[in-house]
């Protein structure tokens, strides 16, 4: 399953690789799954939870489906 904003993951990691991240300065990152505990540290200390245009999809506005409220929040992980 793919990671998507309209699907709830399942829990599974199907990735077979990692993630590569260059610098400004050139020099390269490259993580792999075998390293997953120092990966997940380096996003949660190197992303941030961001709100995009509060104009689209109707973000912020509370809407009701049958008897139940809900509220659309639009959020965006970004690189520091």
């Amino acid at each position: 399953m793919r990671l998507r904003p309209s699907k709830i993951w399942d829990g599974l990691d199907e990735a077979n690789g990692g993630y590569i991240i260059v610098k400004e300065s050139g020099e390269v990152l490259a993580y792999h799954l075998h390293n997953r505990d120092s990966f997940e540290t380096y996003l949660l200390n190197n992303t941030r939870l961001e709100t995009p245009s509060s104009g689209r999809h109707n973000f912020g506005k509370i809407y009701s489906a049958g008897d139940r409220k809900f509220i659309n929040l639009n959020l965006q992980i970004r690189f520091i």
